[in-house]
């Protein structure tokens, strides 16, 4: 799993944005990972997509996963397709010894095998021309520099992304979502920003497009399993009518001790939460994003535990049909990009993780955004008064 101490480092890597957060890097162990291993088996769902081509695993497909361990201790697997697999590049071991390979069938037995055979002369093929000095080696690497890809989108914007044409790993993209009228989504590292619109972001918080996040730090780890939150009315307590990064209050004492908890069981934090006013106000929106970052950066230091957080500026339907903005919550666009690019390509065990949130449609809530979210992507829903009193 890779890990990023700043924006630099994002920008080689052509890696998703990472949104994170906390100054609990003392709670997290950082011994060396071991070496991955890898497993085989039958897809049990159609959830996960293939690392290497980015298409979907069809449910009952076998799956090649390379497999490592969490600092924390717990199993982290990237799946592929099988002819998809780096096998390689990734020291792929005997047949018998990949996990799982007795429970195959005979002929996925016999695959794994070619593939096993075929990866080691490719191996050894390799490393003799490593001893040999071949030129050819040096031409491959020089040709693979990377190129710049020009994209626009419907307003005619033309966005420049690196990446090499054959593969796009450095441009993640969101595929049109007919329902809610998404337009398609390119992101590169290079196209966030230090500031939303006029207004100038905190250290360490970035923009792209109507979503604001913060960079990841060495504590935060990702995981198979989510622990999600919405943060206004469910971790925070926070009035429309108090504005400034003090005025808020936790919502339940016992909040602080339960997501540290989580986060030491093996679980990944994250908080989704909705800001429109930060959209809305044209002529207040510094102080719209400064009272919003400086809660969620001053609740952060106070339950000490690494979160990654999505904020959600844009708005919803308007009287003019204008479509929800892609990203805020019922609709499923943070969930998105934190499920298929900014888990380091972890799939979600969707059974063990859940969704917190206090917009449920009942008499008294502002809405039902958080439940309808949590429906929209399939994961448990609980409310924070169950949940944190439980």
């Amino acid at each position: 799993m890779l890990q990023f101490n700043s924006l630099s480092s994002l920008r080689s890597s052509h890696l998703l944005l990472f949104v994170p957060v906390s100054a609990a890097s003392r709670l997290a162990s950082r011994s060396p990972m071991a070496p991955p291993k890898v497993v085989a088996e039958y897809a049990k769902s159609g959830r996960s997509s293939c690392k290497g081509c980015s298409k979907a695993i069809s449910a009952g497909a076998l799956r090649l996963g390379s497999s490592s361990k969490d600092p924390r201790g717990f199993d982290l697997v990237k799946w592929f397709h099988v002819d998809c697999f780096p096998a390689a590049s990734r020291s792929l071991p005997a047949a018998d010894e990949i996990v799982g390979f007795s429970s195959l069938k005979g002929q996925d037995k016999d695959a794994l095998r070619k593939l096993q055979a075929s990866a080691a002369l490719d191996h050894n093929s390799e490393e003799e021309h490593k001893r040999g000095g071949d030129s050819s080696v040096k031409k491959e690497a020089k040709s693979s520099k990377k190129q710049k890809v020009s994209h626009t989108d419907k307003a005619g914007n033309e966005e420049f992304a690196d990446g090499n044409l054959e593969e796009e790993k450095g441009v993640s993209q969101l595929a049109a979502n007919d329902k809610n009228n998404w337009q398609k989504i390119e992101f590169d590292i290079s196209d966030t920003k230090d500031n939303y619109k006029e207004a100038t972001l905190p250290s360490k918080w970035k923009a792209f497009r109507t979503v604001i996040f913060r960079e990841k730090e060495d504590s935060l780890y990702d995981s198979q399993k989510i622990a999600a939150f919405d943060f206004d009315g469910c971790l925070a307590n926070t009035s429309v009518k108090r504005f400034g990064p003090h005025a808020w209050s936790l919502m339940y004492p016992s909040i602080p001790e339960k997501l540290q908890g989580l986060y030491k069981e093996g679980y990944k934090l994250v908080i989704f939460t909705n800001e429109s006013n930060i959209e809305r106000w044209k002529n207040k929106r510094q102080q719209a994003v400064d009272s919003k970052i400086g809660r969620l950066e001053n609740f952060l230091k106070c339950v000490n535990v690494p979160i990654q957080v999505f904020i959600a500026c844009g708005i919803g339907k308007s009287k003019d049909q204008t479509p929800d903005d892609p990203f805020r919550k019922p609709q499923p666009g943070m969930w998105e990009l934190l499920e298929k690019y900014l888990n380091s390509g972890i799939e979600v065990d969707m059974d063990q993780s859940f969704y917190v949130g206090d917009a449920a449609g009942r008499p008294n809530d502002h809405s039902d955004a958080d439940i309808q979210f949590a429906k929209a992507v399939g994961l448990k829903f609980h409310l924070p008064e169950e949940f944190f009193n439980a």
